[in-house]
């Protein structure tokens, strides 16, 4: 069997276990009286609000919002009934593509336009000169925000939180919160941005800037671990939605006016097969005449990332977002902007199920320096490719070294961290000839 072959085996054996365990867990309890109401089981209570009163008018819609839930087929999720119901009132996108497992590199790649090798969910930053969607928001003046579901505290720069178990409080503490699932704060030029990591919020943030009326343009929202289905099951999750996004969906604060809401997940949960997500568009912006149908273009996670530079004429990254075959405009919105798409034909889709084996400045097996984006790419939008200081502009992808196995030589790659890193100022500085 080959080292890929096992990989595979072992880890859906791992996901199989990880199902098993879920089904007979927990039973779903809403943290709070509502999706609006500040509860004490998110640790820390809102002290501030955005002011995010300045609105940017877009080609097809003026607010995103996406929700990503976890590890879920797409044949599971859409028949379950609540999803049935939620593909009624939108647009289910039929053929939308994780990039690669487990999840960590999928929100990274949601952000940033790759996922830079990543294979893991271990504690990886991502240095200062390497650009992200905030970028290419801020360079137009779109307001952006990332909420959290109890992470315990804006900012919040740890691996993980652990607190009391507010489902079952005789029980042990809880996981509820992990960095892998929050995207921004692993990019430097976010985390390390002490106006933009205020932007970083918790979900109690969420209630108060929704009742403030300043929620912003770009919202990125990860429920807890439980609710998103990664420790739980698709039921557990609908239940969830049934709690915390139905009650938003017919709350003009929230879904007002031109207002597109992206449900997805991370990755699907058979490694055997294409990962193929569950994903569907939802909101005011969504034509009524397209509510309740599907669409079969070829999407992935980069697509929402060329979805946005396209409704707002942003700026690229010149990385996957710009790789037309597998970066579509969801339909609906190039219909709207004049846009034409070339997507992959269904049977030329890359196997987006193959783990670990890409190279990459995050990858410690496979491991190369972060490699300049392709500043003659062509995005979805206008103004070429956004570009931030300090990056090395002659080291660009076909001029990259040979792939190093850090792993054999006992080190990892310097952009992990430990996790007992909980502050930006006790980061591993990257040394030695291994650095971009």
């Amino acid at each position: 069997m080959s080292p890929t072959s096992l990989l595979t085996t072992l880890l859906v054996a791992a996901a199989s276990v990880r199902l098993a365990a879920a089904a007979s867990a927990q039973v779903f309890s809403p943290p709070g009286k509502g999706p609006l109401k500040q509860t004490a089981n998110y640790t820390s209570f809102s002290n501030s609000t955005l002011h995010d009163h300045k609105v940017v008018k877009g080609k097809a819609f003026d607010r995103i919002i996406q929700i990503w839930l976890e590890n879920t087929d797409f044949e599971v999720a859409a028949s379950s009934p609540m999803f049935e119901s939620l593909s009624e009132q939108g647009i289910t996108f039929t053929n939308f593509h994780s990039t690669t497992h487990p999840s960590e590199p999928n929100y990274i790649a949601s952000a940033g336009g790759d996922f830079f090798g990543a294979a893991d969910d271990n504690m990886y930053h991502i240095p200062s000169n390497i650009s992200c969607v905030v970028d290419l928001l801020e360079d137009r003046g779109v307001s952006w925000a990332t909420y959290q579901e109890n992470m315990p505290t804006d900012s919040f720069y740890g691996y993980s939180y652990t607190q009391p178990n507010y489902i079952n409080s005789s029980a042990a503490p809880y996981i509820y919160y992990y960095r892998k699932h929050n995207p921004l704060i692993i990019y430097d030029a976010v985390s390390q941005d002490p106006e933009r990591v205020k932007r970083v919020r918790t979900f109690n943030d969420f209630a108060n800037d929704v009742v403030n009326g300043t929620l912003p343009q770009w919202m990125f929202i990860t429920p807890n671990m439980v609710n998103d289905a990664h420790d739980t099951t698709i039921d557990f999750a609908a239940d969830f939605l049934e709690y915390w996004l139905l009650p938003l969906l017919t709350d003009p604060r929230v879904n007002g006016e031109r207002t597109l809401i992206l449900l997805t997940f991370d990755e699907n949960e058979s490694f055997g097969v294409q990962n193929t997500i569950y994903a569907v568009a939802l909101g005011t912006a969504v034509p009524v005449n397209l509510r309740g149908t599907t669409d079969d273009t070829v999407y992935s996670h980069y697509s929402t990332l060329s979805t946005v530079q396209n409704n707002w004429d942003l700026k690229s990254l010149g990385r996957q977002d710009t790789n037309a075959s597998i970066a579509s405009v969801f339909d609906f919105v190039a219909k709207q902007t004049g846009h034409k798409n070339t997507p992959a034909a269904p049977n030329q889709v890359p196997h987006f199920n193959l783990t670990g084996v890409a190279s990459g400045p995050l990858s410690s097996a496979h491991y190369v320096p972060f490699a300049a984006p392709n500043v003659n790419a062509k995005g979805a939008g206008k103004g070429g490719v956004f570009l931030r200081p300090g990056i090395n502009l002659k080291l660009t992808a076909d001029k990259l070294p040979a792939p190093v196995n850090l792993t054999a030589l006992n080190t990892t790659t310097p952009w992990q961290m430990s996790p007992e890193t909980t502050s930006g100022k006790k980061m591993i500085k990257c040394q030695g000839a291994a650095c971009p």
